[in-house]
């Protein structure tokens, strides 16, 4: 069954809470995991989509949301993950696509906790809301233009 679940990981607190992550001083990152069928889509694939739709150079920072619950992240589950993720990196440097260098972190996966209720399908939800318009749906057209092949479900 392949889904989404909003969350939190890397981080020092156990059961943490929106506040609490969003302080920054938790450790933790503001994260997704990604449950797949390795048969339908590739984890490089993920990863492709993941670098496609947001900013890996910006250190602790995505768009006006700063801190490190917002530093750009890879937790993988394996040493084959680990390895894919940073031979990415690699090529995507020497591709030079960005000005500034990948700060991308790639960290092991140890315990993920799920977000609050109000933050799973936030977009479909409230596509009107300021934050929904002029953060997410720029993304959303990223990965409609580069991916939709990939696209399950209309977004």
């Amino acid at each position: 069954m392949e889904r989404i679940e909003p969350g939190y990981t890397g981080g020092t607190v156990s059961n943490p809470t929106y506040e609490q992550v969003s302080t920054g001083t938790t450790g933790h990152a503001e994260a997704a995991q990604i449950f797949f069928d390795p048969k339908v889509i590739s984890y490089r694939t993920i990863l492709e989509i993941f670098f496609t739709i947001h900013d890996p150079t910006s250190l602790n920072r995505q768009g006006a949301d700063v801190g490190t619950q917002y530093r750009s992240a890879i937790f993988y589950n394996s040493p084959e993950q680990k390895v894919t993720a940073e031979q990415l990196i690699d090529e995507l440097e020497k591709e030079v696509i960005w000005d500034k260098p990948i700060v991308t972190s790639v960290e092991p996966l140890k315990v993920f906790y799920k977000a609050e209720t109000y933050h799973k399908d936030y977009y479909k939800k409230h596509p009107k809301e300021p934050y929904c318009q002029a953060v997410i749906a720029p993304k959303i057209a990223k990965l409609q233009q580069h991916f939709i092949d990939k696209i399950k479900t209309p977004l």
